[in-house]
Parts: structure tokens; C-alpha cells; sequence
């Protein structure tokens, strides 16, 4: 949840003209994220804190000290501590840095539940922001209500960082740069350029479909793990981004908006 900012300002793709339609800053529009369908599953009891639906899966005691975690490049250790009946809060470290921190809420009806987190890249860049879930099925008959299968609703706050990028083309490729610090700098020929200030994405490559539509593939140590389709509008005003997250095997949509220079262009 707390990537989900982080991963949706991180689609990106431009076309190598000296000017082209996806030069410029954009922001991505909050209210025009559309989440898929499926659903992070949590569990909280027994004194553990169970994530079923992270890549990779997390399992780990709800005590409030760090405990070790494997196979994510993002972290290497989870605390997570119970706060409440409806609440747990969590913080996530890398090499003994804090990376991230989640406060989850769940409301009097058991229906939603709050999500105030925060990161902060390896370069030292943070950001926060609160993302709203609505429960799929019925709450647990009693024990942590964070318990149960959520779905993403709305972000309702989100520093302007996690969600601004900026594009720059040039006969030598196209520069990618979040303002957050990730970037990139690629040649649209289809073939694997370095993504920097990413722990979780080593590669990215760009193939043009149209004179409007890029598709940009990402990768981590060679495998796919994401691909976008990204089309700009015919007034180049907005981008609407179509993203398949292989890790986790469901599909993002969402709009960002061009922003205006000094010099209102």
C-alpha cells in the first residue's frame, strides 16, 4: 500500500524527438487511480502479522521489534507492533534505515481501513501520504480487526513528491527523473538501459506503439516485472498510464496531468 504512491509516479516513457509530446513535468492525478480488482489480504493474531499477498509474502512476530525479512530488495526488516483492537503499526528498514512506516486504522464499522504511511529513498528523498481501503468479504468474528482481505479506495493525501516526474528527450534517448530521485535514461530501441535510485528495478527498456504510445518494461536482475502502456493526449495535456505488475499479477490505471512552466508553458 505504501509503494502504491511510489509505484504509480514510477510509470514512465518518452519519445526520443528533440521535443516530444511527453516532454515536461507531470503529476499524477490522485482521484484518477483505478485499482484492480484484487485484494492485499492481511492477518494479525497469535501474536504475528501475516501480509498473504506481498511479493514476497511476510510472516513475522507482532511484538514490536525488528524482525528479519528475505527476498525484498526494498527491506530487510519488518516491525510491527499492535496498538489497538483496530490498529497496528508498522516500520520496515534497510541496513538499519528506516525505509517505511504504515499506521493502519480500522473504522468503528469495520468497513475501511486508514493507511498513513511514509518512505524514504535510498537516496535520502521521503514522502507520506494516506491511502483508503474498503473490506471484501465479511470482518473476522472477533481477534485484530486489520484482519481480512482489503482493496485499495482512494488517496486521499500524498506529498506532491510521490507524485510529480519529469521527461526529457534528446537525440541520445529519453531521461526519466522522479522527484523522489529514480531515473533512467534510455534509448526507444527496445534494448535494456541501467534504472537508477531503485533498489527493486535494475533494467528498463522503451518500444514505441504509436506516435502518442510507449511501453515501457522494467526489470530486476533480468526478469520482467512490470510493463506499461503510456499515451499521451491528443492536446499533450494528460497521460494515461496502463500498468501490468507482474510481481504481484494485477493492473493499475491511472492519469497524470502536464504541468505548467514559469513560463505557463
Amino acid at each position: 500500500m505504501k509503494r502504491l504512491a511510489f509505484v504509480v509516479v514510477c510509470f514512465a516513457a518518452v519519445l526520443a524527438t528533440a521535443q516530444g509530446p511527453f516532454d515536461g513535468t507531470w503529476k499524477t492525478k490522485a482521484d484518477s487511480i483505478q485499482a484492480p480488482p484484487k485484494t492485499d489480504q492481511y492477518k494479525v493474531g497469535d501474536g504475528r502479522y501475516a501480509c498473504l499477498t506481498c511479493a514476497p509474502k511476510v510472516d513475522v512476530k507482532a511484538d514490536g521489534t525488528d524482525q528479519k525479512v528475505t527476498g525484498n530488495p526494498y527491506v530487510d526488516s519488518e516491525n510491527v507492533k499492535v496498538t489497538g483492537d483496530r490498529s497496528i503499526e508498522t516500520t520496515e528498514k534497510k541496513d538499519g534505515k528506516v525505509v517505511g512506516t504504515g499506521k493502519l486504522t480500522v473504522s468503528p464499522d469495520n468497513q475501511t481501513m486508514t493507511v498513513k504511511w511514509t518512505f524514504a529513498n535510498t537516496n535520502g528523498k521521503a514522502g507520506e501520504g494516506t491511502s483508503v481501503l474498503k473490506r471484501v468479504g465479511a470482518a473476522p468474528a472477533s481477534g485484530n480487526m486489520v484482519t481480512g482481505e482489503w482493496r485499495f479506495d482512494s488517496l486521499p493525501a500524498a506529498t506532491d513528491n510521490t507524485m510529480m516526474f519529469t521527461f526529457k528527450s534528446s537525440p541520445d534517448g529519453i531521461t526519466y527523473e522522479a522527484a523522489t530521485g529514480e531515473n533512467y535514461t534510455a534509448k526507444v530501441d527496445g534494448k535494456d538501459y541501467p534504472y537508477k535510485g531503485d533498489p527493486g528495478t535494475t533494467s528498463v527498456s522503451l518500444k514505441k506503439i504509436n506516435d502518442r504510445t510507449l511501453e515501457e518494461t522494467d526489470k530486476r536482475d533480468g526478469k520482467v516485472i512490470n510493463v506499461s502502456r503510456i499515451t499521451v493526449s491528443a492536446d499533450g495535456k494528460t497521460l494515461a498510464v496502463v500498468s501490468d505488475d507482474k510481481l504481484h499479477h494485477q493492473v493499475w490505471k491511472a492519469t497524470a496531468e502536464k504541468q505548467e512552466t514559469a513560463s505557463g508553458k
